[in-house]
């Protein structure tokens, strides 16, 4: 039997404002299974979107919502789980909002831990404004900012969500979108900061102005530079050169979550515990 979206789609909003052939649409349909799958209530899950292409993902999905500022999708999504840490938060930002204006966040989001699904729509630029220089772009592509081609050094988000402590990382294309809802699966069950680097085609602001003139040869762009975790890890440095591993990158079930300890400060504060040690940090989720 074909999977019902209706009910997790704002019907009124069909059909979307995304460029035909565009991979938002995909990213959605895997989040929705994915919720369906974990069994999360409608009421119990809020999706923060920022600005781009992305920023209209909050528009159509029928959970609690927020449409916020160019890269403060974390700092929205922090105080809405600290407010509510019985609730389910996933953030939904492109590799601009994520890594750019609002990499501090992110950042400081992965350090702390805090249990929010952070997912990055990376198409490599700035799509809804026409084609700027944005931090995933690869090198030597063309740019309405970098029309001699991009020299700045292309940025690894999930790299670095390792590297600022996130507990849960993992990457993935929308080639493949059975493995997309696995993964996002795997995170969402997971207790702590759930990174999650989906890359996606963008063919009109990017493909069509370097020599990919559909979203079939953007996407054949994108199985080229992705290769599986277990081969990855087989090839010498030489041969991983310019390619991203798919696949959980990183997962780590005894990191403490953010929300946890902020419950053992306030227990603190009302008198009903002594103070934090270093003994709490050692404790399993």
């Amino acid at each position: 039997m074909a999977f019902n979206y209706d009910q997790y789609l704002r019907l009124e909003k069909m059909p979307t404002l995304w460029c035909w052939g565009c991979g938002d649409g995909v990213i959605l349909k895997a989040v929705v299974r994915a919720i369906e799958t974990v069994g999360w209530k409608q009421d119990d899950v809020a999706v923060v979107s920022g600005i781009g292409c992305s920023g209209r993902f909050s528009s159509y999905v029928d959970f609690n919502t927020v449409h916020t500022t160019h890269g403060r999708t974390v700092a929205f999504a922090t105080g809405i789980k600290l407010a509510n840490p019985d609730k389910h938060v996933i953030c939904v930002a492109g590799d601009g909002d994520a890594l750019a204006i609002g990499g501090n966040h992110t950042i400081h989001a992965a350090r702390r831990n805090i249990d929010i699904n952070f997912i990055m729509i990376n198409n490599f630029i700035y799509g809804l404004t026409n084609s700027q220089t944005s931090p995933t772009t690869p090198q030597g592509m063309w740019t309405v900012s970098q029309k001699a081609g991009n020299i700045d050094p292309t940025f690894d988000g999930a790299e670095l969500a390792i590297a600022s402590g996130a507990s849960f990382v993992a990457r993935e294309t929308i080639l493949s979108p059975k493995k997309l809802e696995k993964i996002l699966v795997k995170g969402f069950e997971h207790r702590g900061f759930s990174f999650f680097d989906i890359l996606s085609n963008c063919h009109i602001n990017l493909g069509r102005k370097n020599k990919m003139a559909s979203a079939m040869e953007n996407l054949e762009w994108i199985d080229k530079i992705t290769v599986a975790k277990n081969k990855y890890e087989k090839m010498t440095e030489e041969e991983q050169l310019n390619l991203f591993p798919t696949g959980v990158l990183k997962h780590d079930e005894k990191a403490r979550e953010y929300c946890d300890m902020y419950e053992d400060i306030k227990a603190v504060h009302q008198g009903k515990r002594a103070k934090i040690t270093q003994d709490d940090f050692e404790k399993k989720i």
